[in-house]
């Protein structure tokens, strides 16, 4: 296979643009399988156009027009997976967003993407009719449901609409570009609300094809398993197509099914997080774990655990570091022997690590990663609807990551620590100003912080320090439960410390930094040994 990035200039249109590159699989190679889900079934490339050539005639009718943003709130599936490439196929924008988001935090993205029509679950349509939607109008039902207020501003149609629109799409008023925008992807905000990354086809074919992912390769099948909402799920199908790969479809990532799924669907590669593959590996020892198609993983964050994924499992390993905003641009080459390695800066990027002026720091320094790419719109170039965070990310031609790294004499890069307040969680980017918010609100609770604290098994706890009215006491068990209405589940603290006063600045800005040093006190509740579990909502 020909190099199809690497580049100073942009890709073509027909590489890197899905419905061209869809009309080219299709017409050259229609036969070959593009997906296969673990519910059942499978898509051709051929039965894949049709379907989303279906679908976008569907959108069409339904009033969604080249440039137009279509919300989705689905789990993983077909029916998502439908809508996102037909919403592309007409030019329009996809914007997947998290199915736990709810109230304040569920109506910030609503209205900050700017979509008038939103494809989502019907247990979960409930929730925007109680939302103020901004240019929301009409909402398509997956399954079947009553609207639930039939005379407020929001419309709901069944996705019968959209499934078996019974004509043919038009084409797009113009031709799709490579730098026209593809998605929104939010971003759990660190100091705001969250923010919604810009992606253009360009971007989202140069974060993971296989000339940038270089342990994959084009005729491999990708396990997807992490979340639309997420560029792992989002990005790596969008991809696959591109490049005529093909790509296994689960609702999510289940330990204890993960190599039937392997072994059924015939998967050859998988990004895991760090904490699925210690889930993995504590996992009991069976005779025959090295019998399966897989033959490499990406492990992010790496930590420690790739020798004994290699060595248990027989599968070589990698690592990585990227974002939403950017494009794998830290890649570490078969089986890495350093610990919590994030690689090395691969062709096509530049990094550098710099002080908080922007001026490079001296090797074996900590500094903030910054990140440029060598090709126009290989990353993304803009907040939507946000020019302050946008100017804040990309200043002095650079973008700022918010992460310190150093890297080694031998050029290796590694995680130092989050210069920002978010919070990683189980894969979930967490943003500690929407808890703060919600804390907040309470009646009881004067002043509130969210701090990550490290986590027995990889990434992050969610740990909040509160203080409380004069005269009132706090239960953190209320707290818990006057949260879980308010916010994702996977956003609920597992610790709660409760404080005098919070620590401040001469200026009322509480110092984070002394939270997290303190860590989790011998006074701090926690919820897991208190028995308290989170309510985890079913479709």
């Amino acid at each position: 296979m020909q190099p199809i990035s690497g580049s100073n200039t942009v890709l073509p249109a027909h590489v890197c643009v899905l419905r061209y590159a869809l009309e080219r699989h299709a017409e050259e190679r229609g036969d070959d399988v593009c997906a296969v889900f673990e519910t059942g079934g499978s898509w051709t490339f051929a039965e894949l156009l049709e379907e989303v050539r279906t679908v976008a005639a569907g959108l069409q009718q339904l009033g969604v027009s080249q440039g137009d943003r279509v919300l989705i709130m689905m789990p993983n599936g077909a029916s998502a997976l439908r809508v996102m490439f037909a919403a592309n196929y007409i030019g329009a924008v996809s914007v997947p967003i998290n199915t736990a988001y709810k109230g304040r935090v569920l109506e910030h993205v609503v209205r900050n993407s700017g979509a008038k029509l939103a494809f989502v679950h019907a247990n979960l349509v409930g929730r925007l009719f109680e939302l103020e939607n901004g240019e929301l109008s009409l909402v398509v039902a997956a399954g079947e449901c009553e609207a639930p207020n039939e005379t407020g501003p929001l419309e709901m149609v069944q996705s019968d609409a959209l499934f078996n629109a019974g004509s043919e799409p038009s084409p797009p008023s113009r031709d799709i570009q490579p730098w026209d925008v593809q998605s929104i992807i939010y971003t759990s905000g660190t100091t705001g609300p969250s923010k919604g990354a810009l992606s253009t086809y360009m971007h989202s074919f140069s974060a993971c094809n296989p000339d940038v992912w270089t342990p994959t390769r084009a005729d491999d099948r990708h396990l997807l398993h992490m979340p639309l909402f997420h560029i792992g799920g989002a990005f790596i199908a969008s991809m696959s197509v591109c490049v005529g790969a093909s790509f296994a479809v689960v609702e999510s990532f289940k330990t204890d099914r993960f190599w039937t799924v392997v072994r059924d669907l015939n998967v050859s590669a998988v990004f895991l997080l760090g904490a699925m593959a210690t889930f993995l590996l504590k996992q009991p020892e069976r005779p025959d774990e090295k019998e399966h198609p897989l033959r490499m993983v990406f492990i992010v964050p790496l930590g420690q655990s790739g020798p004994a994924f290699r060595d248990r499992f027989g599968v070589d390993y990698y690592t990585l570091f990227n974002m939403t905003e950017i494009s794998t641009p830290l890649l570490s080459g078969p089986n890495p022997d350093k610990p919590s390695v994030c690689g090395r800066p691969r062709p096509g990027v530049e990094v550098r690590l710099v002080d908080e002026n922007d001026c490079p720091v001296s090797q074996g320094q900590v500094g903030e990663l910054v990140v440029r790419t060598d090709a126009p719109w290989a990353m993304s170039h803009a907040y939507n609807e946000n020019p302050e965070a946008t100017a804040r990310a990309w200043r002095n031609g650079w973008f700022h990551t918010g992460d310190a790294f150093m890297v080694d004499a031998d050029g290796d890069y590694f995680f130092v620590d989050r210069m920002k307040d978010s919070i990683r969680r189980r894969g979930e980017n967490i943003s500690s100003y929407e808890i703060e918010v919600e804390l907040l609100s309470h009646p009881q609770i004067q002043e509130a912080a969210a701090v990550a604290v490290p986590s027995e098994v990889s990434e992050d706890e969610v740990m909040v320090v509160l203080a409380p009215v004069t005269g009132e006491e706090i239960n953190p068990v209320e707290i818990l439960e006057y949260l879980e209405p308010r916010i994702a589940y996977f956003m609920l603290p597992r610790y709660v410390r409760i404080v005098e006063e919070l620590p401040k600045t001469p200026t009322e800005k509480v110092q984070k930094h002394f939270l997290r040093e303190d860590g989790v006190t011998s006074g701090t509740w926690d919820s897991k040994e208190a028995g308290f579990k989170a309510r985890r909502e079913s479709f």
